[in-house]
């Protein structure tokens, strides 16, 4: 790349990294948001069959590339990445979770635990003692083969009562919230300290800015994740298990954007009290996606509303 165009290439993601802040932020003059997913003849990604996401390497080079070829001619959004994108599986497995992988699919986890009387005796793993730590020699060798200074899409991080929630055989999970709520808090506290761990050392390792797991939005700072249990369980439970943890989240972070593909329109008044909540993506019929703009204008960024042309 010819050093005048790469010249012109920065100003241009710096400029498109303006356009986010605006959105993220809610300033006056923020513009709408559009990100077209073009690949070109990137080789197809395959499905991770082992837990060895290192085989997508090769992939994330060849995409990062064609995104940095994209600046030249596509007006879009889109803030060039090296794609880290995972299972839903990560964090349970750093618990013992035994993981499925399917020839055809994204891999999943197996709950580790059945019942209540476990949680005390499960232990809290280090990250670098479990595969987690691999997905860190993955990305620095990324950025050897192409930008020290390229940002990731992280990989699919769920909040920890997700986390929890793979690891817990579900239905005992769920009764728990109800009858032993403190139990609950126990094995969040635990998929808490091993996610806020991995953020940490992420950040430290990587710069703070990134692009979410999904969608892939740019974010300066913060963190996002899935939080997916919550079109499970009455406001309530919502008000007890899972506000303090998402405000926790977000104070320690900045700022919080979050995915929600759950039935969660009886939980959105109370979602409006999560601190700093910038952008909220709801995958939800278009005539909900419509009433939550309504809801939620004066909160975040009407985030339902990134359409990513495909």
């Amino acid at each position: 790349m010819k050093g005048r165009d790469r010249v012109n290439i920065e100003k241009e993601i710096s400029e498109r990294k303006n356009r986010w802040n605006a959105l993220l932020s809610g300033a006056e003059n923020a513009e709408n948001i559009i990100t077209v997913n073009y690949i070109g003849d990137v080789i197809p990604k395959i499905y991770v069959t082992d837990g060895h996401y290192e085989q997508l390497s090769d992939w994330a080079v060849q995409k990062y590339y064609q995104l940095m070829d994209n600046m030249s001619w596509l007006q879009d959004d889109t803030v060039p990445f090296l794609d880290m994108l995972t299972g839903t599986e990560i964090f349970a497995e750093a618990f013992g979770c035994e993981v499925v992988y399917p020839q055809n699919n994204n891999p999943f986890a197996l709950h580790k635990i059945e019942s209540i009387s476990e949680i005390a005796q499960m232990k809290t793993p280090n990250i670098w003692d479990t595969r987690l730590a691999n997905l860190f020699d993955m990305a620095y060798k990324l950025r050897e083969r192409t930008d020290k200074n390229a940002i990731f899409r992280v990989p699919d991080i769920q909040s920890p009562l997700d986390i929890a929630a793979l690891v817990m055989k579900k239905e005992e999970f769920f009764m728990g919230m109800i009858d032993e709520p403190e139990a609950i808090l126990e094995l969040t506290q635990k998929t808490h300290a091993v996610l806020t761990q991995f953020l940490d050392e992420w950040f430290k390792a990587f710069g703070r800015e990134f692009i979410a797991h999904y969608p892939d939005y740019y974010m300066e700072y913060g963190v996002t994740m899935s939080e997916d249990e919550i079109g499970c369980v009455n406001t309530d439970v919502f008000s007890n298990l899972f506000l303090k943890e998402l405000n926790d989240l977000s104070n320690r972070y900045g700022r919080i954007g979050i995915h929600c593909c759950a039935n969660s329109r009886h939980q959105w008044q109370s979602m409006k009290k999560i601190k700093n909540l910038c952008l909220l993506n709801l995958c939800q019929p278009t005539e909900v996606i419509k009433e939550a703009y309504g809801v939620f204008k004066d909160t975040c960024c009407p985030a339902a509303g990134i359409r990513s042309c495909h």
